[in-house]
């Protein structure tokens, strides 16, 4: 089979390629078009031109922003012959946090129109399910999980990281992903300030970390973002995993199976308190709480020994081989 996947900056989304190594070890051909800008407008035209250009049998497209693919529904038959709809977001509710009602009422239009259009729809966790089947109720929706690859756990080549100053040996507190308000990054610093006897590390960036961090504690160390590859090996050396983001309105649709971090943490056997995430699954090793107890909940746990993980405990991408195989094989 013949299969287009489309996101506006597919070389970031890593949804996208986790798909593609998939359907590649499944036997399909698979085109990723790479559109060298970040114009909606420019993307919008380009991805309509290669539909009509490859004729797929498949185009899977991956949301965000959904304007970007209006009119697509109009290609069937002359640029393609099924469509599934990846509702990896909620943009109407992103979009709502800078826009308020007049850009959720904008963004869940063209999300509408994309699940009405789509023969099939896949997502990431009950809550997005749920969200997308009120655009189409009749449509069938697969929940494929955000989980990393088994091959993450292997550890990348060395990295420089000191033993941590002053801890009489004991690990860091890490948190991995972008520095930003979205993030959580005020909340990790709060944490840090109350907690000076032990180091943080913040692994990651955005263009602007040096104002967030400007005037960060002498126990946090920002190590910028490193190689994928060699990820596992710094959370090695952690003796907690931090996601410390504050409540909004993505919290409802922001779970155990959707956020990436906090996935590869538990797959490496870390204790993980997080906040501003909503629990699905009740998960060894994982403990969630509101943002305004985040300081105690990483104080009670940073002594806390890890619980030994079962075969049934790990969650990898290959658990979603046999679900991509079924939503492609409802598309022959």
């Amino acid at each position: 089979m013949k299969i287009l996947l489309l996101a506006n900056q597919p070389e970031r989304t890593t949804r996208l390629r986790m798909f593609m190594g998939t359907l590649q070890s499944q036997g399909h051909e698979v085109i990723v078009p790479s559109f060298g800008t970040r114009n909606w407008i420019s993307i919008a035209r380009q991805a309509k031109r290669i539909a009509l250009d490859q004729q797929p049998d498949v185009v899977h497209i991956f949301n965000v922003p959904d304007v970007i693919y209006h009119g697509f529904a109009g290609l069937r038959g002359r640029g393609y012959k099924k469509m599934i709809y990846d509702y990896r977001s909620p943009w109407g509710v992103e979009f709502a946090q800078t826009f308020k009602a007049p850009g959720k009422l904008f963004a869940e239009h063209f999300e509408k129109e994309l699940a009405r259009a789509a023969d099939i729809i896949t997502t990431v966790n009950e809550p997005l399910e749920e969200k997308v089947k009120e655009y189409a109720p009749e449509k069938k929706v697969y929940i494929v999980p955000n989980y990393p690859q088994r091959s993450f756990c292997q550890k990348g080549g060395k990295i420089d990281t000191e033993k941590p100053r002053g801890l009489a040996g004991e690990g860091p507190i890490i948190f991995i992903g972008r520095v930003c308000t979205q993030e959580g990054i005020g909340k990790l610093l709060e944490v840090a300030r109350a907690i000076p006897e032990r180091e943080f590390w913040i692994v990651g960036g955005g263009p602007f970390a040096l104002y967030y961090l400007w005037r960060k504690p002498k126990n946090v160390r920002n190590l910028g973002w490193q190689p994928h590859e060699k990820v596992a090996e710094l959370l090695d050396k952690a003796s907690l995993c931090l996601i410390p983001r504050e409540e909004n309105a993505l919290t409802p649709y922001s779970t155990d199976k959707s956020v990436w971090k906090l996935n590869e943490y538990l797959a490496l056997g870390k204790v993980v308190v997080a906040s501003g995430v909503t629990m699905i699954e009740k998960r060894k090793n994982l403990v969630i709480v509101p943002s305004s107890d985040l300081v105690r909940a990483v104080k009670e746990n940073l002594e806390r020994e890890p619980e030994p993980m079962g075969p049934d405990d790990y969650r990898f991408w290959d658990r979603n081989d046999r679900v991509i195989q079924e939503v492609y094989g409802a598309c022959e």
